[in-house]
């Protein structure tokens, strides 16, 4: 069925309430097995192949539960390039293609596996030739040509790309050039996260949210992102690196040296509370609380070279302290992260004593 015809399909089926699927969209992916070959999981599947655009990859942002609107299916026909363009941000179409994988490894429709396909396609179109992906495609000619990790999108990609060439069960109806052309992505994947890698005063650090398409140095997106060295993404990126079956010395030495950095660089003794706003009761703030008890937490950014925590409002203005920026960027961005703890006390241990055992 082309777009056209899809498009006109959609706009009669969007009437009925009834092809909202039951499944919130942001557990669709946490269902037991079983539900992947449910008729509700249909109506998901169908869903997603009217948000699809040409290009073969999602939009971000959206409940695919529900229907696309008529306006947005005029838009998609159109080719009409907006925020609502395909991207691998915030999970965008990694998280469509990994829900139609088990639903067709369930049943094994082919306007689906068409879908899959040209979703596969667009992740292995969008990839420079030095091995990063931008965050989104076609390119914009802005901040998000720039090999893009912010949000864990390289690393999502990169996983979709392991499942299909390793066969994970889900991906087992995936065909044999596309799993060889997702080998050769991933491997290019790897060699262009080792380049990225920060050297800081001739020390390799982590990583920065995002990076230059051609140079691989830190690059600034946003107004509130600024160059800097990225803890919550550093994470996903080290555990890609972790997953090569016979790594490198390079790898090992990358893996190592941020790792290193993740332990020298923790903030201990705070933790982070949101607090009720007594004239917004439906509000609340963030407020860093001195805990000497509490895990260790990291900055979401670092400034370079010092390497300090900092913080910033829409005003682009560097602060040292969670307090100092308006209450809107305080409490609608993740300035803390956690998730170096698990790696540090468990993925980390295990990965160097599985190496010590080969």
């Amino acid at each position: 069925m082309n777009l056209k015809s899809l498009t006109v399909l959609y706009a009669v089926m969007a009437m009925s309430a009834s092809l909202r699927a039951d499944v919130a969209w942001g557990k669709a992916l946490q269902q037991a097995p079983s539900w992947y070959c449910s008729d509700e999981a249909a109506k998901l599947a169908d869903n997603l192949l009217a948000y699809q655009h040409s290009s073969g990859g999602w939009p971000k942002n959206g409940d695919m539960s529900l229907p696309p609107t008529a306006e947005f299916l005029a838009k998609l026909a159109k080719g009409v390039g907006t925020d609502r363009g395909p991207t691998i941000d915030n999970g965008a179409t990694t998280t469509q293609l990994s829900l139609l994988a088990r639903i067709i490894s369930q049943r094994p429709e082919k306007r689906w596996i068409d879908s899959f396909n040209r979703g596969f396609d667009y992740l292995l179109k969008a990839q420079y030739a030095n091995g990063g992906w931008p965050q989104f495609f076609p390119l914009r000619g802005n901040y998000s040509d720039h090999i893009t990790f912010n949000d864990n999108a390289t690393s999502n990609v990169m996983r979709v790309l392991r499942n299909a060439f390793e066969q994970e069960p889900s991906f087992k109806f995936v065909d044999q050039a596309r799993r060889d052309q997702a080998a050769l992505a991933y491997q290019k994947g790897v060699e262009c996260i080792l380049k990225c890698q920060a050297i800081i005063e001739g020390k390799k650090t982590i990583w920065g949210a995002q990076h230059d398409e051609k140079s691989f140095a830190l690059a600034p997106a946003r107004k509130f992102e600024p160059i800097s060295l990225c803890s919550r993404e550093s994470v996903g990126l080290i555990d890609i690196l972790m997953d090569v079956e016979k790594p490198s010395p390079a790898i090992i030495e990358a893996v190592d040296s941020a790792v290193a950095w993740l332990e020298k660089n923790k903030i201990t003794g705070i933790r982070i509370d949101k607090v009720p706003l007594p004239d917004k009761p439906s509000s609340f703030d963030k407020v860093v609380v001195a805990d000497p008890s509490a895990k260790p937490v990291w900055a979401r950014f670092y400034e370079v070279p010092s390497f300090r925590p900092i913080f910033i409002g829409r005003d682009s203005i560097t602060h040292y302290a969670l307090a100092e920026i308006e209450l809107e960027r305080r409490v609608g961005y993740g300035w803390y992260a956690t998730e170096p703890n698990s790696l540090l006390d468990n993925r980390y241990p295990k990965w160097k004593k599985k190496l010590a055992q080969k």
